[in-house]
């Protein structure tokens, strides 16, 4: 209802341009309450109010709600879905009508709109308008047809994909996946990857996984690799439940298997993307009008390629909303944008879809390899070149859980009062610091106005430390899950890098971070378990 009355307010033709609608496979058998219940709900209030919905008929990526809104022209579209949050969870998740994610102030406006109609309307709680409001469309053929056909714009060895002998694994998480990640690789030439039987089917209570969360890592990709031994196949793709992210994995030479980090990927899709630029771009094409994202708690290597390759590198506030809204600003401005990331497994490869997508991740991902594997080369071996070429970057992300939103509070705000009031941290153990940003409060020592150049959030917590030594730590809350995240990584220059001597170097750092600026212990927070 506060969904309705702002866009009423915004768009003189939202009735006429309609709204887009799409659910995942959640549910909670006890409350019966569903993805697809909430999702007709959604509907509901609107066609009760003559507006025209696009309602999908069955479930869809998440990346699939964007799309629509961009294709169909619509003001705005909502994906009912908590991704791959714990089976309990459900949430609903906002697009405006250029494709991205809304950000500030559309949030706080929609959000005091929802607090001034808290009142059910008559007509709101019927959910069987979607199956009988001539105002309903059903946009799922047109949308899945023409977002098959425009992933074929960043298809540039098709031939290759047709001759492969390679063998893909995929696994759906119990989510979304399966069928578009089938029809994505149908797109680019391949053979069908080979589905994980007991998780290519949605199944909301995710029973063959602790957590429904491809980040993880080998813990819970354990049925997709022994799947990908017995069928003989290197590569393993996994999207998480509303396939909007993409976790993957390879076999090494000694049997092994290495999950790659999403940074890791980041590297390996960078390389890619900008060098299928390079060899199908016009003669007359301008490096300097191209452009690559990261958020800024992300690896600094896009950073790295574009210093040495000539396009343009950017970052943004952690999350893809922020991603979105500046890839659309880029792109209104002439620019080409290739290619952007979050650590957390979430890839944007061209710019159909402006918000990661983990159906597109994985086709580009098989393309790859199967490139790679014609030149002798593992995706493994190719990001060992990539790090000689550019520098090694190596970084390592986790986090500790923490219920209590006053011990939270109580530990950022010990660190802006460090030494003092308003006084922040000299060193960390042994570690001096150089420059601190705090997003909170829109402060940057390393600034000569001392102001933050990325948008302040106060909604947030998150702090940034860059080390003498050359490292860059970030210390800051998740905005969906009760955790403190971190995030380090050690830059070296091309030629400069021991990559051993970096790793112990970056994890004592690390080690000193969480004792003196986290203090696990006394602050009762728990480890991530291993």
């Amino acid at each position: 209802q506060g969904i309705y009355k702002y866009l009423e307010r915004n768009f003189s033709d939202f009735k006429q341009r309609g709204f887009v609608v799409g659910y995942d496979t959640r549910g909670q058998v006890t409350s019966n309450c569903s993805s697809k219940k909430l999702a007709k709900l959604t509907a509901a209030v609107l066609l009760a109010k003559d507006v025209l919905v696009y309602f999908f008929s069955t479930y869809v990526p998440t990346p699939f709600v964007p799309y629509a809104v961009q294709q169909l022209g619509a003001v705005a579209g909502v994906m009912i879905t908590a991704s791959h949050n714990r089976k309990e969870d459900n949430g609903y998740k906002v697009y405006w009508e250029n494709g991205a994610q809304i950000t500030s102030p559309h949030d706080k406006e929609i959000i005091k709109c929802i607090e001034e109609c808290v009142e059910p309307w008559s007509g709101s709680w019927n959910e069987n308008l979607v199956d009988t409001s001539p105002l309903r469309q059903d946009p799922l053929k047109k949308i899945c047809d023409s977002y098959m056909e425009d992933l074929t714009k960043i298809c540039y060895h098709r031939e290759l994909n047709v001759q492969s002998s390679l063998k893909f694994v995929h696994t759906s998480f119990h989510g979304v996946g399966h069928d578009y990640v089938q029809l994505a690789f149908k797109a680019f030439g391949f053979q069908p990857p080979i589905p994980v039987p007991e998780q290519k089917d949605p199944d909301p209570d995710f029973s063959t996984v602790k957590c429904p969360n491809p980040e993880e890592g080998e813990s819970v990709l354990e049925l997709s690799l022994r799947l990908a031994e017995k069928e003989g196949a290197k590569v393993v793709v996994a999207t998480d439940p509303d396939a909007d992210r993409l976790a993957v994995a390879e076999q090494q030479e000694n049997g092994c298997w290495k999950v790659f980090t999403g940074n890791e990927l980041a590297a390996l899709f960078g390389w890619w993307m900008f060098s299928c630029w390079k060899e199908n771009c016009s003669q007359d094409a301008d490096v300097g009008n191209v452009y690559m994202l990261a958020t800024t708690v992300s690896s600094k290597i896009l950073r790295a390629i574009a210093l040495k390759e000539g396009f343009h590198f950017e970052e943004t506030l952690p999350g893809f909303k922020w991603i979105g809204s500046r890839v659309k600003n880029l792109l209104d401005n002439g620019k080409e944008v290739l290619f952007a990331f979050e650590e957390s497994i979430g890839f944007m490869c061209g710019t159909s879809v402006l918000d990661k997508d983990g159906v597109s991740a994985a086709v580009v991902i098989a393309e790859m390899a199967t490139y790679l594997q014609g030149q002798g080369l593992t995706l493994a071996q190719k990001l060992v070149d990539i790090y000689e070429m550019y520098g090694y970057h190596i970084s390592k992300t986790s986090y500790f859980l923490c219920y209590d939103p006053a011990t939270i509070k109580r530990i950022f705000e010990r660190l802006r009062n460090f030494d003092g009031p308003q006084s922040y941290p000299k060193c960390c153990g042994a570690y001096n610091i150089l420059h601190v940003r705090d997003i909170t409060t829109g402060y940057d020592s390393s600034q000569l106005s001392q102001k933050s150049v990325l948008p302040v959030s106060k909604s947030s917590q998150m702090i940034t430390f860059t080390f003498q030594n050359g490292c860059v730590a970030t210390l800051r809350t998740s905005g969906t899950e009760p955790k403190i995240k971190y995030y380090a990584e050690m830059c070296a220059l091309p030629g400069h890098s021991d990559r051993s001597v970096l790793e112990e170097e970056l994890q004592k750092l690390i080690e000193a971070l969480i004792g003196n600026f986290l203090e696990p212990a006394k602050n009762g927070l728990t480890w991530r378990s291993a």
